[in-house]
C-alpha cells in the first residue's frame, strides 16, 4: 500500500507542474497574439531598411579646418543607406521599397566620380577661367579642373556630417515628387546614413510633426 500511495502523491505533484507549465504557456500565447498586454496605449512602430550595393557613390573632396587649413584632395567609397519608420503595414499604407530605392540612386549618380566643393566655405573662391574649366583657390591653393568633374554643394564644409543632410534634402525632394503618395501622411521618421569608410560615417536623422 505504501508503493501505492507514493505513486498516488508522484502523480499529484506531475499534474499540478503540468497544469503550472499549460498557464504559463497559455499566458504567453495570450501574450503573443495581442492578449493581456497589449493594450491601447502600447507604442508600436514598423521600420524599412534599405542597403544596396549599388547605393553607393565615389567622390573626391577636401575637409577644411576652422584654422584654415585642410586636407589633401582624396576621395571615398561612400556607401548609403537609409531607415524609414512607418505610420501602419496596412495594404492602404503600403509604400514601394523601388521608389525610396530609385530616388536614392538619383542623389548617388549625380554625386558620383566628382569633385564635392563646399560654395559656401569663407576660404573657397572662385576664380576666372576658360570655359569648360573650373578654377578655383581653397585654403590659398589654385586648383583647375574639368567643369563636368565637380559638384558645387551649398554647405560650408565637405564632411561626412554634412553629406548626409544635403543627401537625406535631394532625396526627399526626389521622392515626393509623386504627389499621389501621401509620404507625410505614411512615413513617421527617417534616418540616413552614409558611411565614407568601414566603422566611419554620420547619420542624420529626421522626425516629421504629426
Amino acid at each position: 500500500m505504501a508503493v501505492g500511495r507514493n505513486r498516488l502523491h508522484s502523480n499529484k505533484r506531475f499534474a499540478a507542474r503540468y497544469n503550472k507549465t499549460v498557464c504559463n504557456l497559455g499566458g504567453a500565447i495570450r501574450r503573443f497574439n495581442g492578449g493581456d498586454n497589449m493594450t491601447g496605449h502600447d507604442q508600436r512602430s514598423w521600420k524599412l531598411h534599405i542597403r544596396k550595393d549599388n547605393l553607393k557613390f565615389s567622390a573626391a573632396h577636401m575637409t577644411v579646418f576652422p584654422d584654415g587649413s585642410k586636407e589633401s584632395l582624396h576621395g571615398h567609397n561612400y556607401e548609403v543607406t537609409l531607415e524609414v519608420e512607418l505610420t501602419a503595414p496596412t495594404l492602404a499604407q503600403m509604400l514601394s521599397y523601388a521608389a525610396f530605392k530609385q530616388a536614392l540612386r538619383s542623389v548617388c549618380d549625380s554625386w558620383d566620380e566628382k569633385v564635392l566643393l563646399a560654395g559656401a566655405n569663407p576660404w573657397f573662391i572662385l576664380l576666372p577661367g576658360p570655359e569648360g574649366e573650373y578654377n578655383f583657390r581653397l585654403c590659398g591653393k589654385r586648383y583647375v579642373l574639368p567643369m563636368d568633374e565637380v559638384a558645387i554643394l551649398d554647405v560650408d564644409n565637405i564632411t561626412v556630417e554634412n553629406l548626409t543632410q544635403l543627401f537625406f534634402e535631394r532625396f526627399w525632394h526626389v521622392l515626393t515628387q509623386d504627389q499621389a503618395v501621401s509620404w507625410r501622411e505614411r512615413i513617421l521618421a527617417a534616418r540616413l546614413r552614409i558611411d565614407e569608410s568601414r566603422g566611419q560615417g554620420a547619420t542624420y536623422s529626421v522626425r516629421f510633426n504629426r
